[in-house]
This record gives structure tokens, sequence and C-alpha cells, in this order.
């Protein structure tokens, strides 16, 4: 991963690849087992998800949240962001690395640039989620040292069960 580079993105190209990203993982997710899949259909369905990722600058902006976008030789490999939940918590969203990049510490590299960050701003605490089917993200981030624990924020009855939710203290 020598050669990988995190930013945030500058630049509208940056900001195009940081949607695609987006709509990468959607796709990824729906190629899970069917719960997953139906789930991304309910807390995603395609217009809402649209909106939300017309909405990542401002979702996402400083000093509140941040976006990282991993380069190499000029082709995004993957994204993350945060965002405030509380005046003490910040929450790591849409985590993604594409295919050829995985395994190479391009996630692990996105999530400790994402947490260092929310120390830097003053967070205590960082959440994040992710599905029951993503077996290598859930173990990236107890490698990471985040503990499991319940949902730390309202979540659909639909949602409660195929989600691990994890937290670190800062």
């Amino acid at each position: 991963m020598s050669d990988v580079t995190i930013r945030e993105p500058r630049t509208a190209e940056d900001f195009a690849a940081v949607r695609q990203l987006c709509w990468d993982s959607r796709d990824f997710l729906l190629t899970l087992p069917q719960r997953t899949r139906d789930t991304v259909e309910i807390f995603y369905p395609e217009d809402s998800y649209a909106a939300l990722l017309d909405s990542l600058p401002t979702r996402h902006a400083r000093p509140n949240g941040i976006i990282l976008l991993a380069i190499q030789d000029d082709q995004a490999l993957g994204c993350g962001m945060s965002q405030a939940i509380s005046g003490t918590a910040s929450e790591i969203k849409r985590l993604f690395v594409v295919p050829k990049a995985r395994g190479l510490g391009v996630g692990r590299a996105l999530c400790e640039a994402l947490v260092n960050q929310a120390r830097a701003d003053g967070f205590k605490q960082v959440f994040l989620d992710t599905s029951k089917d993503q077996h290598a993200a859930a173990a990236l981030y107890a490698q990471m040292g985040f503990q499991e624990r319940g949902p730390y924020q309202d979540v659909p009855e639909a949602g409660k069960d195929i989600l691990y939710y994890f937290e670190m203290s800062l």
C-alpha cells in the first residue's frame, strides 16, 4: 500500500469518484445474502440514496465530519467518511474498498485516518456498523480495537439483527 494516498476530495472529479465508490458499495451489498439485500433496499432505495450522495459534501463537512478518498496512480481505491452524532461521538460511514485493492491495507488505512481525525477533532467515541455478512470488515474493526455493542442509535426493526454495531473509545 506504499503508494496509496489517503486525502480529502478536492475537485468535482474527486467527489464524483466518492459518489461512484458509494454506488459500488451499494452494488456490492446487493451481492450478499438475501437478508443484506433486503436491508439495503429498505435503508437505501435508489432515489433516497442518490439524494444522500448528493448531500455528502455538506453532511460530512468539516469540522463535524470528513470524507476521505484512497488514491493510487490517479485511481480511486476506496473511501470513507464520518459525521458527528453528538458533541462527543463520531460515526464512520460508507467505508468501502474496491475488490482489486482488498487485502492491501487500504480499508485499515482509511479507518485509521477517520479514527485519528475524530480524535483530533475532540470526539471521545467513534461508532460504526456493518452487515453481519461482511465478515472481513467485522474482523478488521475488531483487530483495530473496536468493541462490539448493541445499536448506538435508533435502528428500524429490519436492521437490528443483520448489523454488527461497534464502538471505540478515544
